[in-house]
């Protein structure tokens, strides 16, 4: 699942870490005025091709995902097992904890997605593989550098996934057999 949504996932987090990094605080001395802008600028200079610069390493971060789900049914399993818990408080408690293990086990990788996905792109660009941007924030930053804004990310993901995954098996019971 993780490989067939980052067809679609990898140019719109490309373009979404290209508009984070617009740092002026002037609208009008900002490369881009928005996702649509920036979408046609990226096409208009560097083709197909730029629309899905970082495609790899958003591949490579989507791996991860068996992290998350693998972890999701084992924690289903364990409270269903071993509590009392209602549904909905078993998906709440599962989604919540496994969103922790893929973001512990992702990070990293998530880290040098971002690198790449704010390169240049043409001649100036200085990351044309992986392993490039990744060496990048580990000469710079050593071991910590993977782990920059872990603790934002962590703490948001719990909530997050939570809720999310006990709306989704909610919706996934509503529907007929």
């Amino acid at each position: 699942m993780g490989w067939t949504v980052s067809f679609i996932a990898g140019p719109v987090e490309h373009i979404k870490a290209r508009l984070q990094v617009q740092y002026a605080a002037e609208k009008s001395k900002r490369l881009y005025s928005g996702p649509i802008d920036c979408l046609k600028k990226i096409f208009k200079n560097h083709g197909i091709r730029g629309v899905w610069h970082g495609l790899s390493a958003t591949l490579l971060f989507r791996t991860f995902f068996c992290f998350w789900w693998g972890s999701y049914d084992k924690f289903t399993q364990l409270l269903n097992t071993h509590t009392n818990l209602s549904a909905p408080a078993v998906n709440f408690w599962a989604g919540g904890l496994s969103a922790q293990i893929f973001w512990i086990t992702s990070y990293p990788s998530d880290v040098v997605k971002q690198r790449i996905m704010t390169d240049p792109l043409g001649p100036e660009r200085k990351f044309p593989r992986w392993r490039d941007a990744a060496k990048a924030v580990y000469r710079e930053q050593g071991l910590k550098g993977y782990w920059r804004g872990f603790v934002p990310c962590f703490l948001r993901a719990f909530p997050a996934n939570a809720m999310a995954l006990v709306a989704f098996e909610s919706v996934m019971r509503a529907l007929p057999e």
